[in-house]
């Protein structure tokens, strides 16, 4: 894992809160398909020198460039939801308060 990385953040054209970190310059042709074909066409959201005691919104430097590192790429998914049932009856109460 380098110290630094200059890392490019790319959102998904398919999937909601899903985004891609890759080496700047990463060519989109050289990940994986099944990656590629899942994400959709990236949409370029920064770029950024990640270092790893950075801190991110869902995770640290420190994992992205330790799975850049080893895969060339590091796929940060949305949250789960704990429970549907439990988020859509939530929305109902606030609605009818």
């Amino acid at each position: 894992m380098k110290e630094r990385e200059f890392v490019s953040v790319f959102r998904s054209s398919k999937k909601k809160d899903t985004y891609l970190f890759v080496r700047r310059g990463q060519k989109w042709e050289e990940l994986p398909e099944s990656l590629r074909g899942i994400f959709g066409q990236p949409v370029h959201s920064m770029d950024l020198v990640l270092t790893p005691d950075r801190k991110l919104a869902r995770t640290t430097g420190k994992q992205v460039l330790e799975a850049i590192g080893e895969k060339d790429f590091f796929l940060q998914m949305p949250e789960e939801q704990e429970g549907y049932v439990v988020d859509f009856k939530r929305r109902l109460d606030q609605r009818n308060p």
